[in-house]
């Protein structure tokens, strides 16, 4: 991700101007080659806080009820790309009342008075795709009712864009940027009559980001899940698309979503959403079960890793973990430093959480999102398992460096279930001590046993553990293992200080428990979450210790309570955090 002021950067936006200019030539279309479908799933909540004025985008909540979306006073770049990109369509044809339809009509014509003409924010390839893509899919709830030269109008910006975007999409960073504009030039090109000769390009493009983007595990390169999600919903549009046009998918295409599938069920936890590592959020409801089955690939899961994320499930509970080495390069802008940190859902209710990505939030959000003692696992003397790097002109987010170089994982059975085994060095280079990490989950989900060691195995760590420890005059090196809680779940101590009792709004009671002799606390934490106004406050489980000797062990375990009961009926129901 570019820096805003590298020369990269500043490039890119200059030929973005200058061809959004003269993209402005383009001949005209006419007419859909056929009626477009919508494929994209809105928020009817959100749309009726958009017709009411209440404009809530990248974490900033604008109140104008009397004010069009195109008037109001843009707090920042990414609340101009939200706005820009136009998916905010989804939600206002969600609801799909008449009032509805005619906000949605004079913000689209208002934007084409302004910005049509190839200036503004909108003109970078990604946006760019993403816009047409909302712009060809609700086509017929935006024409409807509108005279001839307001479709004029209309069909003169979508070959304007088009052709912009036929020009500029190799300018789009790898990854979800490149997937989204050339979906989004696909969707034009075989939507609009006179403009097939854009889409052939686009489609093979299409394939070899498929093929170099999407790789054996069908994940991506920054490992985030979230977007993953997003870059599996672009490929099957895109397949839609072709088949609606009689046109072959190509094969690179179909093994991608062929590969993702499966990937996605891992990632996907008991309640529906997605495990939140790497910047990812879980989703918006019901995007995964939808993209999932229109995608009707009938995979089963894989037994190893899965874009390097291991999962156990049994019962009702669902466990994540990450189980691999953390993104690197320029894929590591927004990864965090997670490894051997997991998420646990119980039912339709999460459990042990990470604390998410805080990039709504503002840079020390974001900053304090990825650093390892916001997830849960294990931190060592106020270190985080990888750091943050310095942010240079040539990156806009830092990058993430000193990680874990190796992460040896094994998944077996258990006499009662089934067991993660997992370990990383990325503690070793200063404290010489290797965090292993054992999970256990019974066979009936109701059981979970962990066990954490630090180790220090080599001679040559051994040494640098004497060291830390002279530094620390002999009392040991501080290490908190913490498993921060979902905001829904109630915590107290209970037995004397030697257990946390949690409860679920399901009505289930589970009971954390240690051996040993660490500090056990209940604490502050936060839940750092995509669409609020700002971070939610919640509850963490810390056990805080010293490691003394080459070999430390924590044992530690989740159980529910005994009257809890095997099946319970969960109807209770979170609401989104909209405004009123």
């Amino acid at each position: 991700m570019s820096h805003p002021n590298s020369f990269a950067a500043r490039k890119a936006r200059f030929l973005n101007r200058v061809y959004a200019r003269l993209s402005a030539r383009a001949v005209a279309a006419t007419v859909f080659t056929s009626s477009p479908e919508p494929r994209t799933i809105g928020s009817f909540a959100r749309g009726r806080q958009l017709v009411a004025g209440n404009y809530l985008f990248a974490g900033y909540l604008i109140e104008a009820p009397d004010a069009s979306l195109w008037q109001l006073t843009v707090p920042d770049a990414a609340y101009a790309s939200e706005m820009h990109g136009f998916a905010w369509m989804d939600d206002l044809a969600a609801v799909g009342d008449t009032k509805t339809r005619y906000k949605a009509q004079a913000w689209l014509w208002d934007w084409i008075d302004r910005y049509g003409n190839g200036s503004g924010a909108g003109w970078t390839p990604d946006l760019t795709g993403r816009r047409l893509i909302r712009w060809v899919n609700h086509a017929l709830f935006l024409l409807s009712g509108q005279n001839a030269q307001a479709s004029e109008a209309f069909y003169h910006s979508l070959a304007h864009q088009t052709k912009f975007l036929a020009k500029r999409w190799h300018s789009a960073s790898p990854g979800l940027p490149r997937f989204e504009a050339l979906t989004g030039l696909i969707h034009a090109g075989l939507s609009l009559e006179g403009k097939e000769a854009v889409a052939a390009p686009a489609i093979k493009a299409l394939a070899r980001e498929c093929k170099t983007q999407i790789d054996a595990q069908g994940g991506l390169p920054t490992r985030n899940p979230e977007e993953l999600l997003q870059v599996f919903m672009l490929l099957t549009w895109a397949a839609a698309v072709l088949a609606d046009a009689d046109m072959d998918i190509p094969p690179e295409h179909l093994a991608a979503i062929e590969r993702i599938a499966p990937t996605l069920r891992t990632l996907r936890h008991a309640d529906g959403g997605l495990a939140r590592f790497h910047g990812g959020g879980r989703g918006m409801e019901g995007w995964l079960d939808h993209a999932l089955a229109s995608a009707g690939v009938k995979n089963a899961q894989p037994d190893g890793l899965s874009m390097g994320f291991a999962r156990l499930s049994a019962g009702r509970t669902s466990v994540i973990v990450d189980a691999s080495v953390p993104p690197g390069g320029a894929a590591s802008h927004g990864a965090h430093a997670s490894t051997l940190a997991f998420e646990l859902t119980s039912g339709r209710r999460p459990l042990i959480v990470n604390c998410g990505s805080g990039e709504s939030f503002g840079a020390e959000w974001r900053r304090a999102g990825r650093a390892t003692p916001s997830h849960s696992t294990l931190s060592l003397d106020g270190y985080s398992s990888a750091r943050l790097g310095d942010a240079d002109r040539a990156n806009a987010f830092e990058a993430l460096v000193d990680g874990p170089t190796h992460v040896p994982i094994e998944m077996s059975q258990a006499p009662d279930g089934i067991r993660f085994q997992g370990g990383h060095n990325g503690f070793s280079p200063i404290h010489g001590l290797t965090h292993a990490r054992t999970l256990e989950l019974t066979f009936d989900g109701r059981a979970m046993a962990g066990e954490d060691m630090l180790l220090a195995m080599e001679d040559s760590e051994k040494r640098r553990f004497d060291k830390s420890m002279d530094a620390a005059s002999l009392a040991g090196i501080p290490y908190e293992l913490r498993f921060h809680l979902h905001p829904e779940v109630d915590a107290t101590l209970d037995m004397g200080g030697n257990a946390v009792s949690i409860a679920l709004k399901s009505g289930e009671i589970w009971v954390f428990r240690y051996e040993g002799r660490q500090e056990l606390s209940v604490d502050p934490s936060v839940y750092l979450e995509k669409g609020r106004l700002k971070p939610r406050a919640t509850l963490q489980i810390v056990l805080s210790g010293r490691a003394t000797e080459y070999a430390t062990r924590v044992r530690w375990s989740l159980s529910k309570a005994q009257e809890t009961a095997i099946g319970i009926r969960d109807l209770s129901r979170d609401e989104p955090d909209y405004p009123e």
